[in-house]
């Protein structure tokens, strides 16, 4: 993997820092990125697809005032970096107000650690895992009727310039496996599905990984959903077990906590610093820094540190996630939540991981306290409207409960509510924790989050079942 200063050195990049702050632009960044990715899934025991790809390019921003102008390129040579400059400059309609001070580059800031990537070893052994993966599911019940698994690995390496003097080098190394069976019964077909996703080089997920945990995990799912039972409808409690439940939280209330969504007043919570927005029992976190798990960082995508930022506290909101562009409007500091796909994008407010600090209740005793309710053991995905916090989400492993216990798995429904409605509704909290990776869509651009949350009741949600509650 190339290292972004062998392409671009501080001498190049300060020029082109200069050139693009000729004609009196406020601010000029130059990102660099170099990834790779492998990729290798298969399906009736069978590879269906390999593929590896390659970006390799330079996005060049230059801001005037409240206009921003961008442009990308693959020529990472001195001319094609300055017409990039050249092009983002004229976007942003900056001139007629003579240059502004380019402050020297300081040292370069580095993360960068050592990994082997190899696509075809990595091929070598995902196919060796997947065949595994497949064989213990078909083995585990004649009701299974289709595996389809799926590995992949990426490597990104940014270096990024701008005209504060900012000179950041950064490697990210991420591993990831997903099988999903599909068990046939009487009730038709019902499907299983578990990920796992880490921020480390494949070498160490072959170590801290258990393919056979994964498949069963999967394949049990779907054979116990072939003895489900229409679910119910109407308001009942629902305690959502640890893990893929984070989910709720990022999508109910995590975007309603980006900053750019502040700034539009498009948010149910702008305006509310604070104030009470949720149970008491609630503590989230964004938190780019956590050790291996799928969201986390060294730096941001502006360059910025990765860091723990915390967003509700027992209850009462503390803060909003900010880029370098809400920050600026808010007067305020990034909170190393600048993120992007690719060097063909602009940075904006992003989630890293978002998760619900634990509690002090014990898990079975938050199931024993509810007489009678609905256990969901994984969430799917969900969607919501930032402006009015209203949301969907689809269950994809549920259970009722009846007279405090767990009993008879229900069909795949939907849990209906509002964001601040549904965390005021939070009554208990556990002791567990679990994280879960995923990919979250915004304005276009997908980046790699994690979610997670410990087991936890709400008190009252609307689900969408087909039968009487």
């Amino acid at each position: 993997m190339f290292k972004g200063q062998k392409v671009l050195n501080k001498e190049l990049a300060e020029k082109v820092l200069r050139h693009a702050q000729s004609t009196g632009a406020d601010f000029a960044e130059i990102f660099v990125e170099d990834s790779f990715s492998s990729s290798i899934s298969m399906e009736e025991s069978l590879v269906e697809q390999a593929s590896d790809y390659i970006s390799r390019g330079a996005g060049v921003r230059v801001v005037f005032g409240d206009t921003t102008g961008f442009a990308h390129t693959t020529n990472l040579t001195e001319s094609g970096l300055i017409k990039a400059a050249e092009t983002a400059r004229s976007v942003s309609k900056s001139g007629q107000v003579g240059s502004r001070t380019t402050v020297p580059l300081k040292d370069r800031v580095s993360s960068v650690p050592e990994a082997r990537y190899d696509p075809s070893y990595f091929k070598s052994k995902a196919v060796e895992k997947l065949l595994l993966m497949d064989e213990v599911a078909r083995s585990y019940d004649a009701s299974i009727s289709q595996v389809a698994s799926q590995m992949s690995i990426s490597a990104r390496h940014i270096a990024l310039f701008n005209s504060d003097g900012l000179s950041v080098e950064q490697s990210t190394f991420r591993s990831r496996a997903a099988i999903r069976t599909v068990a046939k019964g009487d009730t038709g077909l019902q499907s299983g599905y578990e990920p796992v996703g880490y921020s480390i080089d494949f070498d160490q997920f072959l170590e801290m990984m258990d393919f056979e945990a994964l498949a069963k995990e999967a394949t049990e799912r779907a054979v116990r959903k072939l003895l489900a039972m229409p679910a119910p409808s109407g308001r009942l409690p629902v305690v959502i077990k640890r893990g893929s439940g984070g989910i709720l939280f990022h999508e109910a209330c995590g975007h309603g906590l980006e900053a750019d969504h502040i700034k539009k007043n498009t948010s149910v919570y702008a305006n509310r610093l604070g104030q009470k927005v949720a149970s008491p029992l609630v503590t989230l976190v964004d938190d780019g820094t956590v050790e291996k798990t799928w969201g986390s960082f060294a730096y941001d995508d502006e360059g910025e540190a990765g860091r723990r930022n915390v967003l509700i506290k027992d209850g009462v909101l503390e803060d909003y996630m900010w880029d370098s562009n809400s920050a600026k409007f808010f007067n305020r500091k990034s909170s190393g939540n600048g993120r992007r796909q690719s060097y063909q994008h602009l940075p904006m407010v992003r989630m890293t991981n978002t998760y619900l600090l634990p509690g002090d209740s014990d898990p079975e005793e938050i199931v024993a306290n509810t007489e009678n309710g609905i256990y969901v053991a994984r969430l799917s995905g969900g969607q919501v409207n930032t402006a009015t916090g209203d949301f969907v989400f689809g269950t994809q492993e549920a259970y009722l409960i009846e007279n405090g216990r767990i009993t008879a798995p229900i069909r795949d429904t939907q849990l209906i509510g509002n964001g601040p409605e549904i965390l005021a509704e939070i009554d208990m909290v556990g002791n567990d924790f679990d994280m879960t990776p995923g990919t979250c869509g915004k304005n276009g651009q997908s980046v790699p989050v994690g979610t997670g949350q410990p087991t936890l009741r709400v008190a009252s949600i609307t689900l969408g079942g087909t039968a009487n509650a």
